[in-house]
């Protein structure tokens, strides 16, 4: 018989076992540590300088409509249609997109949209020799752009995918947003190189060859310097099982997703009010006799201080986790943005107002981009990234194109304007913008009221890493124990 007090070797056989397990021990967590290689820093810098330079044969004739217009022989709507064309190519090859990212991996996918991006550009420049006796010059263009547009969702859609696979779990948000952030970079060097160069007719082939010999560079370095779509080992646990559900499953899982069917539908009509702006915002300016100049200034620095939103929001994401209350706030406070611009732009001689609204429009709404593209993974996993992330580009795009259709049926020809530098078609915007400024208001508020849901991606990580089962402070090895005790 024992004496009280005592312990016999099979019960302390047991406390010491339970004491081993409460939390990994060191050796455990040596083992379940994950390594990140600096190599990851420069299939980065590839897809932001794909991505940037995509953008600017996305948007190289619009800053100089009339001088491409002139030297191609066509009319401005020809000319608008070499932007247009981007977006009637990404939203049906979207899905294709999604499952080459998500199926053969990302250095297919980049090389290829690489190849595209470079093809696109030499062909629009061999395209406008100098001399009279060349006239099929335009054709030649549309199809370099198209080629350039196929690109483009290979390209756009992989942010998301490269942050998961290469970065650790807190860089993800800070590399999909120095990603992401390429783009509107892109578009803001168009809007300065463009005019710049071709301030003549004649000039538009020395343009062209400038945007052509980066992406000839651009596509050596993506051809030779990526090397595998993975580094050779994991940098979280969500990496390893990256794209674990197939393309049609991961589609199916989404479509029974609430949370992602809620983002999907709010988040897409943010993007079509961003788009709307870029698109309508020289158009509605002028009404009020504000220069294009002075237009070009405030979509300037709509993207300038997009980009420095973005990046700080990125940051503070990656330390703090809070996907959700941050997309709600910025959201919130890009829709009272997005008033203010209605109202503002109304008024005349308001040049310090606008560029200040424009500013706070870009700085809260650009923000929202990258994060809400980590949130909608972590409401989705696991589910690949390319899918989930690219089903909601797509939702942008196509709300753009009703959101843009349904703005200009509503506009109204003003019979005087003495103050409009808007040409021979002077149009009323009042009521769109108040439209626009509505459906951004409800969307918000159904995203503010309604939207929660857990970070799977988060929980699996932790549960992979300590043990824990997601919702609770247990862990699974303690579990485990005291139902064998």
């Amino acid at each position: 018989m024992e004496e009280e007090g005592e312990v016999s070797p099979a019960v302390q056989s047991v406390y010491s076992a339970v004491n081993a397990l409460k939390g990994p021990n060191q050796d455990l967590k040596k083992l379940l540590s994950f390594k990140v290689y600096k190599r990851r820093w420069f299939v980065l810098l590839v897809l932001c300088l794909l991505n940037c330079s995509n953008a600017t044969l996305w948007l190289t004739f619009a800053p100089v409509a009339a001088q491409s217009a002139q030297y191609l022989n066509v009319s401005l709507g020809d000319i608008n249609w070499l932007s247009l064309v981007f977006m009637v190519v990404a939203v049906p090859l979207s899905l294709g997109t999604t499952w080459m990212l998500d199926t053969l991996g990302l250095r297919i996918t980049l090389i290829l949209g690489s190849w595209l991006n470079m093809f696109g550009a030499l062909l629009r420049f061999c395209g406008t020799p100098p001399g009279e006796g060349f006239t099929i010059r335009y054709p030649i263009v549309m199809f370099g752009q198209t080629l350039a547009a196929l690109a483009q969702p290979l390209i756009i859609f992989t942010p998301t995918k490269l942050a998961a696979i290469w970065f650790p779990d807190n860089q993800r948000a800070t590399a999909n947003t120095i990603a992401s952030m390429s783009n509107p970079l892109g578009i803001l060097l168009a809007n300065i190189i463009s005019p710049m160069i071709a301030q003549t007719s004649a000039q538009i082939p020395s343009l062209l060859l400038a945007y052509a010999v980066p992406a000839c560079i651009i596509c050596f370095l993506a051809t030779v310097g990526l090397r595998s779509s993975t580094p050779p080992t994991p940098p979280s646990a969500s990496a390893e099982a990256s794209s674990s559900e197939p393309f049609v499953q991961g589609l199916k899982l989404l479509m029974k997703n609430k949370a992602y069917l809620l983002l999907l539908l709010c988040f897409g009509a943010g993007m079509a009010v961003f788009s709307c702006f870029a698109t309508l915002l020289e158009q509605i300016m002028c009404v009020q006799g504000y220069t294009n100049d002075f237009a070009g200034l405030c979509g300037a620095l709509f993207i300038v201080f997009g980009i420095l939103g973005a990046g700080i929001l990125g940051l503070y994401v990656d330390k703090t986790k809070n996907f959700i209350e941050v997309t709600k706030i910025n959201l919130s406070l890009t829709t009272l943005a997005c008033i203010a611009f209605s109202v503002v732009s109304l008024m005349r001689d308001q040049k310090i107002a606008i560029a200040a609204v424009c500013s706070l429009f870009g700085l809260f709404g650009y923000a929202i981009y990258p994060v809400a593209m980590e949130l909608s993974v972590e409401c989705s996993y696991p589910v690949g990234e390319a899918t989930s992330a690219g089903l909601l580009f797509i939702s942008g795009q196509v709300q753009s194109v009703l959101f843009i259709i349904l703005l200009q049926a509503l506009t109204t020809r003003l019979v005087d304007s003495p103050l409009s530098t808007c040409g021979r078609d002077v149009l009323s915007w009042r009521v769109p913008l108040m439209v626009m400024a509505g459906l951004f208001t409800f969307f918000t508020c159904i995203f503010v009221i309604f939207f929660n849901t857990r970070y799977k991606r988060l929980d699996a990580e932790e549960e992979a890493t300590n043990g824990t089962r997601p919702g609770s402070g247990s862990t699974t090895t303690e579990h485990s124990l005291s139902i064998n005790t």
